[in-house]
């Protein structure tokens, strides 16, 4: 008998084990799936309660829950004493309870929130110096670091705060620039951000990244930073559940005195997921970059996404695609595009990271004092970009937000980046979806960023494009010509940011691609497909974001294509489609008037309103001019906005109109005028508008026709009383003078005037044309000669008492 054949009873059993156990396998892959995808509640709520830390506390203990502390503005942090720490069911009855205090204006319980570390891990080595290719080398295929150092900036004065996993505090590498202010760990609720240690290292992200940014210098340990004089802080978040309250905790952390935040995380780059910011985490970056620094906004560095394997795209990212953050992508030492980097319009620039096997990687600092030229992703690349950042900082200290994303796309240059998606926008600069405007220039930015004039206030138009709800089927096209909300305080008419926003559904997701071309004819994809997104929840209100078609003109039509490139029948219907322009808006100023306007704002308020500008402007109706307009001048108004607990200054200046009735002015002064409104004219001596009757007012036309000098204007209008004063004069002698004659010839009396003859001197007589004679009868002449003939004296007597009543009637008149 042969010993290795299994009898007849043992394959029964294998084939029953089979049968039982295929089943089984099947139970617990598909069965499972649901659960791992299920919402994870934890024990923690934000809150909004406005009456202040006392009544938060006291709300807190009424209802079971810990005050864990202040968020910011209003909201809190409560942990409950007795829920559990992870449930896969929300806590309603709690919940509900908290929300029904009068004094709780909203509550949230919070969700744990998957977010990955973008890193590549591979073992590290020894590091070295001149291994830090990617600062300087001698081909130039650098981010050009040394130069700036040259240049003198180095990052002093600057904070940079890494939000990640922890970060090394006393490494050897780091504690010389550590900033225990721009430090905190928000998974424990202290404010100590070290990181904890684990056999397989897995909470080195913080350090490495921290180390990029400002690793000393001239110490003899591992290598240096990009701005290794500047100050670098830690925000351990990432080693703990994460959720909304966690990620804005970490946004807001003291942001008058971080300068830069930098993250290398998000949503997973699983080629699936469609996530971003919630709630909390929006209203950190509104506040960071509307708030942060004094006013002039935080600014945000996001590593773009590690999803380039599952052909991810990071316009589904939300924290890349967001307005506020500032995207970086990867290019390896070759100049290629590397196999983990997503590709998506909103991508803003690149630096460089890790690549293939036979590329350079990244030196930075590493857990335990050491130090690794191993680091990789675009979780390098991010830190990177911060620490460049950093430098311009130090050139400007008065860069806005804003600025800084003009000054990178300004400045970054497609140089040897190898991708065959190049294209020259409306403008003539070259931009790609894989690496946006290209690398990163450390001497060029700070250059630029020295000289610099801020951008003016940011204009923010919305367009809806959708009349109504339309079939997507295969392919779709939805054209629309717009003017860019002219004629209003959102009229744009340079760009910035643009946003698709769109809800649709669609049966399969991923086979969607989503293509928005600008008058311009630039072409941005904003969704390529996702073969392995089979999601049928489409796209809800989400706001697909392009940076390619930066400083165009938005005048001009728009068009939106959607198609399934898949070619299969699948169907869906696309429902809201808005528009959104973020940009500038170039105002013309009155044409007498020399302002300039549209590059002087310093602060705006929440609704992007200009309400503080730079020095050497003045703020007038919203916007900022170097000169008031006429009929305004110089003055201050209150400052009716606080930025934290930092109120300053409590007026500020602006073009205020002139004080009645003076038409223009040199002060608010009412005897500061410098010309008057019509029946009014200027008195030199007092600076003040004289009003003129009706009798005194100079008639349309009587003196000039067109204009005239000014100052001539001026000298007429101070000699006009005279002038009116001494005809007045003129015209009451001249009608007293005709009713005396005229009363005269109607008595029949004979004025005699002296006689021209004979001597040459003056008659006795006045003659009135033709041979009439006038002689003044009854009053003794003056002019005569004592032996000139007069009437006889009884004619005298006849006429006396005429003349007497004549004086009379004389006198009373």
């Amino acid at each position: 008998m042969a010993s290795g054949l299994p009898s007849p009873s043992i394959g029964r059993r294998l084939r029953l084990l089979e049968l039982l156990l295929v089943p089984l396998l099947l139970v617990l892959v598909f069965g499972l799936e649901p659960v791992l995808c299920q919402k994870v509640y934890t024990n923690t709520w934000a809150v909004h309660i406005p009456g202040g830390r006392e009544q938060a506390d006291q709300i807190a203990a009424k209802h079971g829950f810990i005050n864990y502390g202040h968020v910011f503005g209003d909201y809190y942090h409560f942990r409950h004493r007795t829920v559990v720490k992870r449930s896969l069911s929300d806590q309603r009855g709690t919940h509900v309870r908290l929300l029904r205090d009068p004094k709780v204006t909203w509550a949230e319980q919070q969700l744990v929130k998957k977010r990955k570390k973008r890193d590549v891990y591979t073992e590290p080595i020894d590091p070295k110096f001149k291994d830090q290719w990617y600062l300087y080398n001698s081909n130039h295929r650098d981010l050009n670091a040394k130069a700036a150092w040259q240049l003198g900036y180095t990052g002093k004065g600057v904070v940079v705060s890494i939000l990640d996993d922890g970060i090394e505090k006393n490494h050897p590498d780091l504690s010389e620039n550590y900033d225990p202010d721009a430090s905190y760990d928000v998974n424990d609720g202290d404010p100590d951000p070290q990181p904890r240690y684990t056999q397989l290292n897995d909470n080195r992200h913080g350090t490495r990244c921290a180390g990029e940014v400002a690793a000393v210098a001239n110490n003899q340990y591992c290598g240096v930073g990009v701005a290794y004089n500047a100050k670098i802080g830690g925000v351990r978040m990432l080693d703990g559940e994460v959720t909304d309250m966690v990620e804005a905790q970490s946004l807001s952390l003291n942001p008058q005195h971080i300068d830069v935040y930098s993250a290398s995380w998000g949503p997973e780059d699983d080629g699936k997921t469609v996530d971003g910011p919630a709630k909390l985490a929006k209203e950190a970056f509104l506040r960071g970059v509307i708030e942060g620094r004094g006013g002039l906004g935080s600014i945000f560095v996001w590593a773009s996404g590690n999803g380039g394997r599952e052909k991810d795209s990071c316009n589904c990212d939300g924290y890349t695609n967001s307005i506020y953050t500032l995207s970086i992508s990867s290019s390896t030492q070759n100049g290629n595009v590397p196999w983990y980097s997503e590709a998506c319009s909103s991508t803003l620039a690149t630096t460089y990271s890790s690549g293939n096997i036979n590329e350079k990687q990244i030196v930075t600092t590493d857990l335990k004092s050491k130090c690794t030229d191993s680091h990789t992703g675009t979780s390098a690349s991010a830190p990177l970009a911060a620490g460049i950042i950093a430098l311009a900082l130090e050139a400007n200290t008065n860069l806005t937000w804003r600025d800084m994303q003009h000054l990178v796309v300004q400045t970054s240059r497609p140089a040897h980046l190898l991708t065959n998606d190049w294209r020259t926008n409306g403008v003539g600069r070259k931009v790609s979806h894989s690496y946006g405007y290209g690398l990163l220039d450390a001497s060029a930015i700070v250059t630029l960023a020295k000289t610099w004039t801020s951008v003016g206030p940011q204009r923010k138009c919305v367009i809806s494009m959708l009349s109504e709800s339309k079939n997507i089927g295969s392919r779709l096209s939805i054209n629309k010509s717009v003017d860019a909300c002219l004629g209003s305080d959102s009229h744009v008419t340079s760009l910035e940011h643009v946003q698709a926003r769109l809800t649709l559904s669609y049966n399969r997701r991923g086979n969607l691609a989503i293509h928005l071309v600008s008058p311009a004819g630039t072409r941005s994809t904003l969704l390529h497909p996702r073969p392995h997104d089979f999601s049928s929840e489409g796209f809800n209100d989400w706001a697909f974001m392009t940076t390619h078609s930066w400083d165009e003109k938005p005048s001009g039509e728009w068009t939106l294509e959607i198609e399934n490139v898949a070619g299969a029948s699948d169907y869906g219907t696309l429902t809201q489609f808005t528009l959104v322009l973020y940009g500038t808006s170039s105002v013309l100023s009155d044409s007498s008037s020399k302002s300039q306007t549209g590059n002087g704002c310093k602060t705006l308020d929440l609704k992007q309103i200009c309400i503080e500008c730079n020095a050497g402007y003045y703020l007038y109706h919203e916007i900022c001019v170097t000169e008031c307009p006429p009929g305004f001048t110089v003055g201050s108004q209150p400052l009716n906005y606080t930025v934290g607990n930092f109120i300053s200054p409590a007026s500020v200046p602006a073009c205020l109109p002139c004080s009645p009735p003076c038409l223009t002015c040199s002060s608010l002064s009412p005897q500061s005028c410098l010309s008057c409104p019509p029946h009014s004219s200027l008195d030199f001596v007092s600076g003040t508008c004289v009003h003129l009757n009706q009798y005194l007012r100079e008639s349309p036309g009587s003196f000039m026709v067109g204009q005239t000098d000014p100052k001539s204007q001026l000298q007429l209008n101070s000699r006009l009383p005279i002038t009116i004063a001494v005809l007045s004069c003129v015209a009451i002698i001249a009608t007293f003078a005709g009713v005396f004659l005229l009363l005269q010839l109607r008595s029949g009396a004979i004025i005699k005037l002296p006689s021209l003859e004979a001597s040459g001197g003056f008659g006795g007589s006045f003659s009135l044309g033709g041979n009439r004679v006038v002689s003044y009868r009854g009053i003794p002449t003056v002019w005569g000669d004592e032996g000139v003939n007069t009437d006889s004296e009884n004619e005298e007597f006849d006429v006396h008492n005429e003349r007497t009543a004549f004086i009379k009637t004389q006198s009373a008149l």
